[in-house]
């Protein structure tokens, strides 16, 4: 049983959202951002029903809006708060607005198992297009790999994927490490007494704390939880000593708490915090990063997979959107629904020969 999950809550442009627990800027910037995007897919949907009913169009259009007939759900598997959370929350209106009609978008938080559970809830769900949900990679990978899930990737019908978020290295401001050798020298001095905040095994994260761990010849301490929320709070609480976060995440929070970003894991500076030095040019070769993406069970009936991809294929091309992104820094990598399947196989292929050769549960 999720312990951890949360009642459904509005993330879409009808009714009274409930806001994502945060912390200073971290929540802050979501709620405002989320808000104004209900107000803009909100008065654009009134527009153009008030539009259609002018032109006496409504009647052509009933055989298309069959589909929905009912509030969709949108499942995160992660906790309230973080990039995950957000992005869905900020998109719903979107695609309300683009489905047409009263449809209304429910976003769901089934965190726990580093996203298992989640990504369980929507592989077991009927595939009639009224639940779809957020799939983190390279968690919903990497799970099955290591150990006896409760789904498979097969069980997932990829339909877009939005983010290709970089990871990161966080401290408090008030930390004593200024930079990742810092770090790595204090680790090989006291081996397991620095310890690591993710969002769970095997993920995105996780391996990256690994693959430190195995360049810098340390042992540090691995803490997983339920969401990046849950573990920017542990660090501003001083439980953990660093958390490894995506950039999208750390550089919107640090607008607002006292942190410091040690290091980016991409080739080089990020777009999102061009001030941060990547690992590499620090002499640590990371690379790692998450993608973000909407999924379905398989089986969705042509027709219904077909508007629903449509729909989600505007709503992210829609400039309020793509904005509330990029001042969330949300670094948007949008792929359809056969290019996101083929970047998830060749994932797939690259963490099962990893898994091979070092599995990240030794």
């Amino acid at each position: 049983m999720d312990t951890n999950a949360r009642p459904a809550v509005r993330g879409g442009s009808t009714g009274t959202a409930a806001d994502p627990v945060g912390t200073g800027r971290f929540g802050a910037l979501s709620r405002g951002l989320r808000r104004r995007a209900a107000r803009l897919a909100g008065a654009a949907g009134i527009a153009a029903s008030a539009l259609a009913a002018a032109f006496g169009l409504a009647g052509a259009g009933a055989a298309w809006a069959a589909y929905p007939e009912k509030p969709i759900t949108l499942i995160v598997g992660y906790a309230a708060g973080g990039g995950s959370d957000f992005i869905v929350r900020s998109l719903a209106p979107f695609i309300e607005k683009e489905l047409g009609g009263s449809t209304r978008v429910i976003v769901m938080n089934r965190p726990g198992a580093g996203g298992e559970i989640g990504f369980a809830a929507i592989a077991d769900a009927a595939p009639d297009g009224y639940t779809i949900g957020l799939i983190n990679s390279p968690n919903v990978v990497t799970i099955p790999i290591e150990r006896q899930a409760r789904f498979s990737l097969d069980r997932l019908d990829p339909l877009y994927n939005l983010v290709d978020d970089p990871g990161s290295f966080v401290v408090h401001k008030d930390s004593p490490y200024q930079t990742l050798a810092d770090v790595a020298a204090f680790a090989k001095a006291n081996p397991n007494s620095v310890t690591v905040g993710t969002t769970g095994i095997g993920s995105d994260d996780h391996l990256a704390m690994l693959m430190f761990q195995r360049l810098t010849q340390t042992k540090l301490t691995h803490v997983p939880f339920p969401g990046s929320a849950d573990a920017h709070r542990a660090l501003l609480g001083r439980h953990i000593q660093v958390t490894s976060m995506n950039i999208g995440e750390s550089a919107r929070a640090r607008e607002g708490d006292p942190i410091r970003i040690l290091g980016v894991m991409t080739e080089e500076r990020s777009a999102q915090a061009t001030d941060v030095p990547s690992f590499k040019d620090q002499g640590f070769d990371v690379k790692m990063a998450s993608l973000r993406g909407l999924a379905a069970p398989v089986g969705l009936p042509p027709d219904i997979r077909a508007k629903l991809v449509d729909a989600i294929g505007k709503a992210v091309l829609h400039p309020e959107f793509q904005e509330i992104a990029r001042k969330a820094y949300q670094p948007l990598r949008l792929l359809p629904p056969d290019q996101y399947a083929a970047e998830l196989k060749t994932q797939e292929a690259t963490f099962r020969a990893m898994w091979k050769e070092t599995p990240w549960l030794k």
